[in-house]
């Protein structure tokens, strides 16, 4: 423990020297902009638009979660998603005290710094300080709500399947996660547009980076630990099957309550909260960018200010394109299926992604030529094209949000060739050519989307080369325009945002719909056909329901694994954007820094190795996590299941989610101490191969994560084409898939979905560590900064060390 708290310790300290580096050094375009009128309307007017437009989604999200609550359930079903709320909430109430831990240290330092050395009035402190506490308080609170909507939901739609039709359990999960999405992206564009035009110019900057570093410090530690949670709860559970030969959410399996609580925690929460930083993180960025680089004063700073203002008017735009997509989507499944007796449940979410994704390129072509279409550059000249050519820019990000899932649906959806190979192999392989297989679906994958990443990341600079983006873009930074270029395919990337998370969302749903079912055991509640014949109004269909509910689960598997690689491409995109800000940083202070960046020179090609390792690293260490945890909880739920009983005693139930609760929090505190001392110590040890160890670390990231997240949809889904299309559970067939399942639970829902925080969180942190080793050095202090930087290299290792040695199973005797 006294390491964790020096390690943290140092971290925060060198964290807030750095963020004040941030506001002085990376924001100060931001602290003069002022918003010109734009045809007619003031920036202001428009934002404050944007805050309507933003309680709009928020109120229709708060509607949704009414309406989800008041939809009909039997109370054997309520009763059931009860109890997961219940286990829930205990876990993100752990989870919010261990953030609070972390942000008093990171706020004493904060108060340090901005107080004592900077001597900011008390006032502007505690702003900087609030600022922080919205972007945690952002994060947890967006994933509180989608945890319990979803609790809310499961049961509805577990309801829903026993009229025996397959769109109303289909509908309830889509309109939970619509919910969801749609609150997400209004509370976290509300926050930021509050701080850009309610604060004073000089605390913006330092703001919007307290914002981000809230928004961090929340997704990372409910993104990993909730990873970690979900999977060792998962395997848990799903070994049991084959050990006691036991069905599917068996209610004499303790580890089915943790499993459930399992599913919000990784594939709710995590993503939840993953998503509003991710959202945050790319807006600072691209406003980080224009700021530096476009400055704020004369016309430069008139160009500056419509460009953020358009950039926001882009984000207020998803929410209306979202709402319109989800109405006309709904409304069209409504009329053509409500009564139909089958059809493949991922239809209507697919039409949902492609409707989103054309009326948003569409809106954004029209939205930009009427705000840019008679832009002039800084020396007066029109530039006609510009609203076009940043439309295509962006587009490129919008299209990506749709074909990125469609590619992911080649290798992980049910009717997947590569999945049904998956189940051909088992049947004469087992599980050893399950796996295998599996293997090859998740790296083809990997190439196949690596390569359309890097064909609309080729258009976007192509299209950065346009003589009216080269105007605005200042003179001598030849990279600036396809730099910014990038970082708008990022934005773009998130253009349809919330039905990204809405798609996601329905994945926990869908799953614990499934399990309140069964857990529920209504099909042996006495009489239970009359009753709800006489209170609902319908005669049940048991199998139906049964048979629509797996089915429905495929399906969110299938998206829950599409929206993992829009995520972390985001990540990627976007991280080459915060490169360019430490690249500048190192051009102003020193001159002649794109010589230093040379393949030839060591220090790069020494970071793009360091990179790797740690990559692999972490990949290591959080499947650790799972593996030790999980041996536990099977050890456990062994030697205590009663095979006699009707259901597994509630005190065995929770000795599972607290087993579950102690391997995930400690996995999650070495894997951030270590990441984050890394960050800081290689950055205070040589810039220059610190950018090409943030260069490593987001492709080896993108290709890592790709490949376990494709890899384990496959796994999944081949596990789930034997239970619904075969059906043959309990078979050698099923136990095979079981296997090869619990092999991919880790890689798709732990290593994979935490690299995109991991390397949001690098680059942040280590853009700001690389502005404070600069000024440290230009004080004389070279000496205390490599100092600094030994003590954090060791302690990171201290904790590398501790994620493997201090983990593992101990041998048996």
């Amino acid at each position: 423990m006294r390491a964790l708290t020096t390690a943290l310790m140092l971290f925060g300290g060198g964290l807030v020297s750095a963020m004040a580096s941030e506001a002085e050094l990376r924001l100060p375009g931001l602290r003069e902009v002022h918003f010109p009128a734009l045809g007619g309307a003031s920036g202001h007017t428009l934002m404050l638009l944007g805050i309507v437009v933003c309680a709009i989604g928020a109120l229709f999200g708060l509607i949704q979660y009414l309406q989800t609550k008041a939809l009909p359930v039997h109370e054997v079903m309520r009763n059931v998603s009860t109890l997961i709320w219940e286990t829930c909430k205990s876990y993100l109430i752990q989870q919010g005290k261990f953030l609070a831990v972390l942000w008093a240290l990171i706020g004493i330092c904060i108060i340090y710094y901005f107080g004592s050395l900077r001597h900011m009035p008390a006032g502007s402190v505690v702003v900087i300080l609030l600022s922080s506490v919205l972007g945690i308080l952002g994060s947890y609170g967006v994933a509180w709500f989608g945890m319990r909507i979803n609790t809310q939901a499961n049961s509805r739609s577990a309801f829903a399947a026993l009229r025996g039709l397959p769109w109303p359990p289909l509908a309830i999960p889509m309109r939970s996660g619509m919910s969801v999405g749609l609150l997400l992206i209004s509370v976290e564009l509300f926050f930021m547009i509050c701080i850009l035009i309610f604060l004073p110019p000089e605390l913006t900057g330092p703001c919007f980076i307290g914002f981000a570093i809230g928004e961090s410090l929340g997704a990372s530690a409910l993104r990993i630990c909730g990873g970690i949670f979900t999977k060792i709860a998962d395997i848990g559970s799903d070994l049991m099957k084959i050990v006691f030969k036991l069905p599917e959410d068996d209610p004499k399996n303790p580890g089915v309550i943790a499993d459930c609580t399992g599913d919000n925690a990784g594939d709710s929460v995590g993503p939840t909260a993953d998503g509003f930083e991710t959202y945050g993180v790319t807006g600072v960025a691209l406003i980080s960018f224009l700021a530096l680089t476009l400055g704020a004063e004369g016309l430069t700073g008139a160009i500056c200010a419509k460009l953020i203002t358009w950039i926001f008017v882009m984000r207020i735009m998803m929410i209306v394109t979202s709402l319109v997509a989800y109405g006309l989507n709904q409304a069209v499944f409504s009329a053509r299926y409500g009564t139909a007796k089958d059809f493949h449940p991922e239809k209507p979410l697919t039409w949902l992604v492609w409707l989103t994704s054309a009326i948003s390129i569409a809106l954004t072509f029209l939205v930009s030529r009427l705000m840019l279409g008679d832009f002039t550059d800084v020396h007066g000249r029109a530039q006609p094209d510009l609203w076009w050519v940043l439309s295509v820019i962006i587009s490129c990000g919008t299209a990506a949000g749709a074909l990125i899932p469609e590619f992911t649906k080649i290798f992980t959806s049910t009717n997947a060739k590569h999945t049904q190979e998956i189940v051909t192999a088992s049947r004469q392989g087992g599980a050893s050519l399950n796996i295998l297989s599996g293997f090859v679906a998740g790296n083809f994958s990997a190439f196949w989307q690596g390569l359309l990443m890097l064909f609309l990341m080729l258009v976007a600079a192509l299209m950065a080369g346009h003589q009216s983006l080269q105007s605005i873009m200042p003179e001598g930074i030849g990279f600036a325009a396809p730099i910014f270029a990038f970082g708008l395919v990022a934005f773009g990337f998130l253009g349809m945002g919330p039905v990204t998370i809405a798609v996601d969302s329905f994945g926990p749903v869908s799953d614990n719909a499934q399990s309140v079912y069964e857990l529920s055991q209504i099909e042996s509640v006495p009489n239970v056909e009359q009753d709800i014949q006489s209170k609902f109004g319908f005669k049940p269909d048991f199998q139906a329901a049964k048979h629509n509910l797996e089915k429905n689960d495929g399906a969110g598997n299938t998206f829950k694994a599409t929206a993992k690689p829009v995520l972390i491409g985001t990540a990627v995109v976007g991280a080459t954007t915060m490169i360019f800000g430490i690249i500048l940083l190192l051009d102003k202070e020193f001159g002649d820094v794109i010589s230093k960046l040379s393949l030839v020179q060591p220090e790069i090609v020494l970071g793009f190795l360091m990179g790797g390792a740690v990559i692999y690293w972490f990949t290591g260490a959080s499947t650790q996590a799972v593996v030790t945890g999980a041996y536990r909880a099977v050890v456990y739920i062994k030697e205590n299941l009663d095979l006699s009983a009707k259901a597994a005693s509630m005190e065995d139930s929770k000795e599972v989610v607290r087993i579950c609760t102690v391997y995930a929090q400690r996995g999650m505190i070495n894997i951030f101490v270590a990441i984050f001392c890394l960050s800081l110590a290689l950055a205070f040890f040589n810039a220059y191969f610190f950018i090409g160890y943030l260069i490593s670390i987001a492709f080896f990231g993108l290709f890592q994560a790709v490949f376990m997240a494709n890899a384990g949809g496959a796994w999944d889904n081949a596990k789930k084409i034997v239970e619904v299309d075969l059906r043959q559970k309990g078979t050698d067939l099923h136990a095979a898939t079981v296997v090869g399942d619990t092999v991919g639970d880790p890689f798709k829902d732990t290593s994979s979905v935490s690299m995109n925080p991991i390397i949001k969180f690098t680059t942040l942190f280590g853009l700001l560590a690389v502005e404070i080793a600069v000024a440290m050095q230009k004080q004389g202090q070279t000496g205390l900064k490599t100092g600094i930087a030994v003590a954090l290299l060791l302690i990171a290792l201290i904790f590398v060390w501790r994620s493997f040695y201090a983990m593992r199973i101990p041998e048996e005797k």
